[in-house]
């Protein structure tokens, strides 16, 4: 249990399975103490076990994280549990239906925009206090090969994995005299349990179908945790504002 990172007050979303699992694994590993963040207490519970089984520490908190009241209970959590909050990973995210602009219900928008966009808006402004406090921080943001593109998800993914890029360089200008970093990941195309529930006889997804001829080689959630992990790193420490595709070429295309 040793790293650059070790004894950190870590906190993670979306981190009861795919790329946030790996990723608080990771972590725990390096040394940190982790809040695992998730809707799905199940899922919560079984990585803390895997976490303290490997002799790490851990605890989870569940809830939606696009509520400020759950978003208050992360933080309190990590601050009062571990000390503070030194980095921050905004993973969870939800994908939509592949749908054109058209085609989008404001049921739909709105959920993606929430969960995508003001979740991650609402803990990083809850944790920034404490990061200002301290001088110090790590915020990292999973975007999207959707992020860089147009092609790669509906309407409502794509604007919310757009915003985040845009959310991830405000952060970086404003606060890096303070010494906070925030970067982002760009997965392109993963294996986790994220489901896209899509027709693919409608409008969306038919014009999207071609273009993924260029995805690439589909890469395990414990390759974007390593990239994860070294952005919040003091090996990353003059990165700051950067938007890394993980995706095999795919943005190169």
């Amino acid at each position: 249990m040793t790293g650059d990172l070790n004894g950190r007050s870590v906190i993670v979303t979306g981190a009861g399975s795919g790329i946030g699992r790996a990723a608080a694994l990771a972590l725990a590993a390096q040394g940190d103490r982790v809040v695992v963040a998730d809707l799905d207490a199940e899922r919560a519970d079984t990585v803390v076990e895997e976490i303290e089984q490997a002799g790490g520490t851990a605890v989870a908190v569940t809830g939606d994280l696009s509520e400020q009241a759950v978003v208050d209970r992360v933080t309190a959590t990590a601050v009062e549990r571990f000390g503070g909050v030194d980095v921050l990973v905004n993973n969870a995210g939800i994908m939509d239906s592949m749908s054109a602009l058209a085609d989008v219900s404001d049921t739909e928008w709105e959920r993606v925009i929430r969960v995508n966009l003001t979740a991650p808006f609402l803990l990083s402004r809850a944790v920034l206090p404490h990061m200002l406090a301290a001088g110090r921080g790590a915020i990292v943001n999973t975007a999207s090969e959707a992020s860089l593109r147009g092609s790669a998800a509906g309407a409502a993914y794509t604007a919310s994995k757009h915003g985040v890029v845009g959310l991830t360089k405000s952060l970086a200008v404003m606060y890096r005299k303070n010494g906070i970093r925030a970067n982002a990941v760009c997965p392109g195309g993963t294996a986790t349990a994220i489901a896209v529930e899509a027709d693919r006889t409608a409008h969306g997804p038919a014009a999207l179908g071609p273009h993924f001829v260029n995805l690439g080689r589909v890469s395990q959630p414990e390759e974007q945790a390593a990239v994860i992990l070294f952005l919040a790193s003091d090996a990353a420490s003059n990165i700051n504002g950067a938007i890394l595709p993980v995706d095999d070429g795919w943005s190169a295309v």
